[in-house]
């Protein structure tokens, strides 16, 4: 052993606190403003090199948490250091020299591809570690692929040199992202839940949904997607807030299945809520090209959408099993936003910089960051207040929760090059286009199937890159819209947090509960059924992305208001008393074509499904007004 665990802990602490400082200077523009002109390639280089440094100082061989340094990770990781820092330091010469292949590059671009590719199998798992391995054999085989898959190939050196050092592959877009913006975010959500704020969004959710029947369900739902839309991982959420809100489910009276699937299905929607959207929205917008602002305001309904569902599960079955409020603490509303109304400023900084002032992501990060610390010193909440010892802590968390997404991109900038570099990218498109010919429905449901297999196991951020690359094309080139289809990519790469066999979200409830994962898992895909037909609603139907005049949104938003809430009701089999099997099929059939998801035969308008609507809310009226009528009748027999 090198030494004890005391020094690998100094390690840590200063490679993680100096990623977060690194990142703060960049972004307040401190090299130019010193006189320096500083590459982005090179503050990236400095970044993954620190981040792989961390990642080999802390975790063994199979990705568990280590306390001493073996000699064989801290011979390699001073190896890594090294060599990023030369490459952080003389990457202008090095680029310069690009096109004569110097063995520097080589050795740069040999040491990245298997410490990022060594990493992702430790921290992530098999999945991204074998889907990069097979892109990677691929670029050197191409040329003898069969068919329309066949590419350019190329020598292992030339590969290492590319993927492990070229701009447009390892320094590419998802690296500066998760760099330069999404490491402010977690800054800003560490800051924030040092404070007390995470304590302030249960007690907050508590009191505003405590006292209504299934209150603790809804205590979780609320809680969840506000924490979860900070959050960059559907799993630390479920782990972080799962914990309290699962004990209050079950002592509450739903089932522990129930419980873990509210849990994990309430926690994955986190990632797809605006305005954090687990950092993916960030990245969609450097990806499209477009205003961070476009992104989560063509978010915003589907993720309405998606609570209401879940939301109004919760209450549906809570009525139907007589659930009762939670026995939660005798808070309200007035009384939490008393003492804790400061946390409110953060996020008014955020939002205000972000859709009002337009200020870039990362500006808008680091100003909500300030607001926090000011806030967080001056006021506590219930107990908490943000100390100089607690901030000098969330330093060290950032970086060292940064380390895994930095990994995760850095794969995914391994694929974007190699499908760039031997024309795979457009020979995906073209195979996948082929296959389904002009059937635009079968093409969605391939690529849905395609998205939940490839985002087994994988944060938000680099389930998302990674789909922009191999799947969003072939949705473009199908004449899908750019915003709608990575939109669709990213809702079913979620999906795969959820469904089995590899239902990461599902699964870290399921311990919580001490129920059967696989379980667990199917009690999710039912309680998030909402999820698997959003997609298909706001590709079909533009308006619910926010795309087209005022009327035309209402009037879609409304349909799928009335479709979900009677598709919930038919599957849960519960409105306003029990429903009987031809009551439920009726309530699903209507519901569904209420929905407006654009693939009905030709002749039929959305004035269709305005009719399905509109039966939907008669029948569910009648059973409504049947049901107050039958408890009045009661009450005055029982008088």
């Amino acid at each position: 052993m090198i030494n004890s665990a005391s020094l690998r802990t100094h390690l840590i602490t200063i490679l993680a606190s100096s990623m977060v400082v690194a990142c703060i200077l960049w972004n307040l523009e401190t090299p130019i403003r010193l006189g320096f002109a500083v590459l982005p390639q090179q503050y990236m280089a400095f970044q993954l090199g620190m981040a792989l440094t961390i990642a080999y100082l802390k975790f063994n061989f199979r990705g568990e948490e280590k306390q001493v340094i073996g000699w064989f990770h801290g011979t390699f990781a001073a190896i890594i250091f090294a060599v990023l820092m030369y490459a952080a330091i003389d990457f202008v010469w090095l680029l310069k020299e690009q096109s004569y292949r110097p063995w520097q590059i080589t050795m740069i671009g040999a040491v990245v591809t298997l410490a990022v590719v060594e990493g992702i199998r430790r921290r992530t798992g098999w999945m991204l570690f074998g889907i990069v391995v097979v892109f990677m054999i691929y670029s050197l085989f191409a040329d003898k692929v069969p068919g329309q898959l066949i590419g350019k190939a190329l020598t292992i050196e030339r590969m290492v040199q590319y993927i492990g050092f070229d701009p447009n592959a390892v320094f590419s877009t998802p690296l500066a992202v998760g760099t330069i913006i999404v490491m402010l975010f977690v800054f800003f959500g560490k800051l924030l839940f040092a404070a007390g704020g995470g304590n302030f969004f249960t007690d907050l959710a508590m009191a505003a949904t405590g006292r209504s029947r299934g209150g603790s369900a809804k205590i979780s739902v609320v809680g969840s997607a506000l924490f979860g839309s900070i959050s960059g991982s559907a799993v630390s959420n479920v782990v972080t807030t799962g914990v309290v809100t699962i004990p209050l489910m079950q002592r509450g009276g739903y089932t522990k299945r129930d419980a873990g699937a509210i849990e994990a299905v309430a926690s994955t929607g986190g990632q797809l809520t605006p305005p954090i959207m687990g950092a993916a929205a960030f990245l969609m917008a450097e990806f499209l090209d477009i205003s961070y602002f476009t992104v989560a305001g063509a978010a915003l309904i589907p993720a309405i959408l998606y609570y209401l569902s879940v939301f109004t599960q919760v209450d549906l079955i809570a009525g139907r099993d007589n659930i009762q409020p939670a026995d939660a603490e005798t808070l309200t509303v007035r009384q939490v936003l008393k003492e804790g109304w400061h946390f409110i400023i953060p996020f008014a900084v955020l939002l205000g910089a972000l859709f009002w002032w337009r200020m870039d992501p990362e500006d808008s990060a680091l100003l909500a960051a300030v607001a926090i610390v000011i806030v967080g010193f001056v006021r506590g909440y219930r107990g908490y207040r943000l100390t100089p010892k607690m901030l000098g802590r969330t330093f060290i968390e950032t970086g060292t929760g940064m380390v895994d997404l930095i990994l995760v991109v850095a794969a995914a900038g391994f694929v974007i090059g190699i499908l760039n570099i031997t024309g795979l990218g457009f020979a995906l498109t073209l195979v996948l286009v082929d296959a389904v010919g002009s059937n635009a429905f079968l093409l969605l449901a391939v690529s849905a199937v395609i998205c939940v297999i490839l985002g087994m196991g994988m944060p938000t951020s680099g389930v998302y890159v990674l789909l922009a690359a191999l799947v969003a094309p072939s949705l473009v080139e199908a004449g899908i819209e750019p915003i709608a289809a990575h939109l669709f990519i990213l809702y079913f790469g979620m999906m795969s947090m959820i469904t089995p066999p590899v239902a990461l979200a599902a699964f870290a409830a399921a311990t919580i509960t001490e129920d059967d994962p696989l379980a667990t898992g199917i009690a999710s895909m039912r309680m998030g059924w909402a999820a698997f037909i959003l997609p298909f609603i706001f590709v079909a139907t533009p308006e619910i992305l926010m795309q087209g005049s005022w009327i035309e949104i209402a009037l879609n938003l409304g349909l799928a208001i009335v479709g979900i809430i009677a598709v919930t009701a038919g599957i849960v089999g519960y409105w306003s008393r029990g429903l009987g099997p031809i009551l439920r099929i009726a309530f699903v059939g209507l519901g569904f074509t209420a929905l407006p998801l654009g693939f009905l035969p030709a002749g039929f308008g959305i004035q269709f499904h305005i009719i399905a609507a509109v039966a939907t809310i008669v029948m569910a009226a009648a059973l409504r007004f049947q049901g107050s009528h039958q408890k009045n009748e009661l009450k005055s027999g029982g008088n």
